[in-house]
């Protein structure tokens, strides 16, 4: 389960905020006020270690690899996250910082985010890799990402039954330029229709996507597969919640906050404090209706934050292995 706080004095110093509430949208813009460096690294590692924590045990035990692998185990260089590509890598690196940011920054509405456990055992693909690799170390390829949303957290009472979720949508991309912005918002180019020499956007990117989510999602049963199975009754009030919430006949199950988190590098040509999307107003192309929360995370040098990050997870246990 996720049980480390966010490393929230580190984020302070790396980072500088943006933020803009009006109404049901939020927006934060955070930039580096100084590049990333080895005690930021060591901060971030527990939080993700713990982000990581419950999808490790579940494909190690899948491949029949141990937690605390010794050097003649022939599966040692199969660790779950660490040995995936990159590019995996960098679509975990978005989910767990979906979570970071709702527990350290004031999101639209003011709520109390809680992680009870992040859904990364639902990433099939990743546990499939991590099973191959162990039997056969020249068996690298890329991953396929995992289906559903990218990351739930919930907001309780003071009797633990839940009042409201978040749903994270979260993108990484080397550079955030204009062009890139809008592939991902409103999906790829194709030919229009209606004049052969325009390109258009087919409207299957991001904004599409969240404006037909479920009002409960794949996610929240996900989340009650694992409370069940982990902390029955650490969460018993929390899954009996849950279970109101799933039910198919609830037609008002609980409210919900999108989340749309862009992380990736920033232009040459982007000014300090110059947002990616709509800051002032809700976006035109959400149609969705509810809160929604916009976070940007514009960092250089991520792909050298990510390899050390995971590089780091559980270092001291393989040393000592």
């Amino acid at each position: 389960m996720h049980t480390a706080p966010p490393p929230k004095k580190a984020l302070n110093a790396w980072l500088s905020e943006y933020p803009s509430e009006f109404g049901n949208y939020g927006h934060l813009l955070l930039e580096e006020r100084q590049a990333s460096d080895a005690n930021l690294q060591r901060d971030f590692v527990p939080y993700f270690e713990s982000a990581h924590l419950d999808a490790r045990g579940c494909f190690h035990k899948l491949a029949r690899i141990s937690l605390h692998p010794d050097a003649s185990d022939a599966g040692c260089d199969a660790q779950y996250p660490a040995s995936l590509p990159l590019t995996a890598r960098k679509g975990l690196f978005g989910e767990v910082m979906s979570g970071m940011m709702s527990e350290t920054y004031d999101f639209v509405g003011k709520h109390e985010y809680l992680i009870p456990v992040f859904l990364f055992r639902n990433h099939e693909d990743a546990g499939q890799y991590i099973y191959t690799l162990s039997r056969d170390p020249t068996r690298t390829r890329e991953v396929l990402g995992r289906k559903g949303d990218d990351f739930i957290a919930i907001v309780v009472d003071e009797e633990d039954n839940i009042t409201r979720f978040i749903a994270g949508e979260a993108k990484w991309r080397g550079i955030w330029s204009p062009s890139v912005v809008n592939t991902v918002m409103l999906g790829e180019k194709i030919d229009d229709p209606a004049d052969k020499t325009k390109r258009i956007h087919n409207g299957k990117g991001v904004w599409y996507e969240v404006n037909r989510a479920l009002p409960v999602p794949l996610g929240l049963e996900q989340l009650h597969a694992i409370l069940e199975e982990c902390e029955p009754d650490k969460f018993a009030k929390v899954i009996a919640s849950l279970d109101r919430i799933l039910a198919r006949r609830n037609p008002n199950p609980v409210e919900r906050t999108d989340m749309i988190l862009l992380v990736g590098g920033p232009a040459a040509s982007r000014s300090p404090g110059q947002a990616l999307l709509p800051w002032e107003t809700v976006p035109d192309e959400y149609k969705a209706g509810r809160d929604l929360q916009v976070v940007e995370l514009l960092i250089a040098e991520g792909d050298g934050l990510i390899n050390a990050i995971y590089a780091g997870l559980w270092a001291e246990e393989a040393a000592l292995a």
